[in-house]
């Protein structure tokens, strides 16, 4: 009966909890012990909150029984990045010199759900500071991908996406800064979507107006997602691109009704120069023609134009290294190697840093060009499944017995792009690889029509059949 009702999504638990078929307290106490359970093998918390846990879900428990107004979480589970702020649980950034840090607020996406009744059960693995595409730190060790111990979970919201695809929790606050919640979304088998710039305020944004990064949602089906950005979305004083921005009906225009005729997609597997896997390119035609079977209209655009990884270097390794130098000074035996190298990469001028950001005006008018001539944009997640659990991040990377010198390019190309442009993209489950793990597809939609998106990936998903899939 736990089990069971860990493998419900939200929704339904939230349709439950309404009817009084089962109690915050049952759904907790079955989560906590699931979580408890696994962590040995998945590592996917730096903190579980047993005891406050529950102390939230007796309250929830009394709130229905005396019949007080429920909010749209209402007694259910959701767990936070370590890299996302949570007012009396500590919240270290996967990084030793923070081990013990407790903050004295909460973001405003973890306000509000816990607003809405949500009930955080703990905080999940980043590396450090949300660093790179792996979930690995000297403060807790690897994270290990859902459906195999011998593979990475990807990152850096990797204990996000493994909580959620294990059945831990339906809901998990994430983060996006070039990929971190859509590359572990599709390295599991879950749904991870980056919202539009300003959609959800991000209130620990150190640069608001030149931030790309996203606190964003990671759940198992599109509705649960809907479901989290009907909680996290609405301007806040914090955030400058979130003002004025309104909140749609996500949980009613973002069910899978109606279909796609009349809608064009433009596709493209890769930008010239970064290979798929055979297993990723069969999964991606197969993923079109599920589109085409819906309606749409399919038409290649060109992947010219899109590697934009110098780019997103100069713009994110200055912003480390104005983070980070005096932390690495300070503390340079407690991080990692691999996070020294990055946040200490060689100085780009300012000049140079200038001309990213020309380069990013380009990008974005390059994206809405597109959207001249198509409502979405399709492409895969990532060029290749989850990467081996021991993956060096400037080590080479395998793709069909060919080696490539950079991961981050090479695996997930389609990612950042869409960070620096502001639209919203979503990885969705599209089928699974010849080593029977994950393989995502990521839609992109229209700037700030995040609700369209998630109407079309409601329709995707429940065309695709796959959310009767488990990791064993």
């Amino acid at each position: 009966m736990s089990d069971d009702l860990c493998l419900l999504s939200a929704v339904e638990l939230r349709g439950r909890i309404a009817r009084k078929e089962v109690s915050p307290v049952e759904i907790t106490r079955a989560v906590l012990a699931r979580a408890e359970r696994l962590q040995p093998e998945l590592n996917c918390f730096i903190t579980l909150c047993g005891d406050a846990a529950m102390a939230q879900a007796k309250a929830a428990e009394r709130q229905i029984t005396a019949g007080e107004p429920l909010g749209l979480l209402h007694g259910i589970p959701f767990t936070v990045k370590d890299i996302v702020n949570t007012k009396g649980v500590r919240t270290t950034f996967g990084a030793v010199p923070y081990r013990d840090n407790v903050p004295d607020n909460d973001a405003v996406a973890v306000a509000r759900l816990r607003a809405q009744g949500g009930i955080l059960i703990g905080k999940t693995t980043t590396p450090e500071f949300g660093s790179k595409c792996l979930t690995d730190s000297p403060l807790f060790g690897r994270t290990r991908n859902a459906w195999s111990a011998d593979r990475s979970s990807g990152g850096s919201s990797g204990g996000a996406a493994v909580a959620v695809a294990s059945g831990i929790a339906p809901l998990a606050i994430a983060t996006d800064g070039g990929g971190s919640t859509r590359i572990p979304a599709a390295c599991n088998g879950v749904v991870g979507l980056k919202q539009s710039n300003g959609v959800v305020p991000h209130s620990q944004a150190l640069d608001a107006f030149g931030n790309q990064t996203y606190v964003t949602p990671t759940t198992r089906t599109v509705a649960d997602t809907a479901l989290m950005m009907q909680a996290m979305a609405g301007e806040d004083a914090c955030d400058p691109w979130s003002i004025g921005v309104p909140v749609p009906d996500y949980l009613g225009l973002a069910a899978p009704r109606g279909d796609l005729r009349g809608r064009r997609v433009l596709f493209c597997v890769s930008p010239p120069g970064r290979p798929v896997t055979s297993d990723v390119a069969a999964a991606f035609k197969s993923s079109l023609d599920r589109l085409a079977g819906l309606g749409a209209e399919l038409e290649e655009f060109s992947g010219d134009g899109f590697d934009i990884e110098p780019i997103w270097r100069a713009i994110n390794h200055t912003v480390w290294r104005t983070r980070f130098e005096k932390l690495a000074a300070d503390h340079p035996n407690d991080l990692s190697a691999t996070f020294l190298k990055l946040a200490l990469a060689a100085q780009v001028s300012g000049v140079d840093y200038q001309r990213a950001m020309f380069e990013r005006t380009v990008l974005f008018r390059r994206v809405q060009s597109l959207f001249a001539r198509g409502d979405l944009l399709a492409m895969p997640t990532l060029t290749r499944s989850a990467l081996p659990i021991e993956q060096d991040l400037f080590g080479s990377i395998e793709i069909d017995g060919r080696h490539f010198d950079s991961v981050r390019p090479h695996w997930f190309p389609w990612t950042m792009p869409f960070n620096m442009t502001g639209h919203p993209a979503i990885s969705l489950p599209s089928g699974f690889g010849r080593d029977g793990l994950p393989i995502g597809i990521q839609l992109v939609g229209r700037f700030r029509a995040d609700a369209e998106l998630l109407r079309v990936a409601a329709l995707f998903e429940a065309a695709s059949d796959l959310l009767g899939r488990w990791p064993t």
